[in-house]
């Protein structure tokens, strides 16, 4: 795990980060806090659909506008915690609060993934399905919420180790 931050840190990205002024790092944390409470938001509504709130909104009317919201925050939060961590990932080594954070969204986008794979899912149609698959999804939204959240609470902590 060393190598790799070291390597990260080292590379071309860290060094033009680090060479690009003093408000840089700053940007760049404005924007993965940004890409997160995008992401977290619109996941935040579209797992309390999953768990059975706002039964009477069918799925695919919450999912039409947060599923690319929160592609766009995943996203924006990726590319702007990558930049992030290469400024000085060396210094992340032996944080616990970062081997928490990574299994955690790897975590959450494996449910993702499952979920996405659930013919209610692909359907958007929670209605129509039976209890077992309403079971499932809501399974399903309740961990993506701990994933997410736990993922949200240790990147939080990082700072503070």
């Amino acid at each position: 795990m060393f190598e790799f931050l070291s390597w990260i840190e080292g590379s071309a990205l860290g060094q033009a980060i680090r060479g690009s002024g003093v408000w840089t790092y700053g940007i760049l944390n404005l924007g993965h806090i940004a890409g997160i409470s995008t992401l977290f938001g619109s996941v935040l509504l579209l797992d309390l659909r999953l768990l059975g709130l706002w039964p009477g909104i069918p799925l695919r009317t919450i999912a039409r506008p947060t599923v690319p919201v929160a592609v766009i925050g995943f996203s924006l939060a990726v590319v702007s915690g990558i930049c992030m961590l290469s400024v000085n990932a060396s210094e992340y080594y032996q944080n616990p609060f970062l081997l928490i954070k990574f299994p955690a969204i790897a975590l959450g986008v494996v449910n993702v993934i499952v979920v996405s794979r659930m013919r209610p899912w692909r359907e958007k149609d929670i209605r129509e399905s039976t209890r077992a698959d309403r079971v499932r999804l809501a399974t399903a939204g309740g961990c993506s919420l701990v994933c997410w959240s736990v993922a949200l609470a240790a990147g939080r902590m990082i700072g503070y180790w």
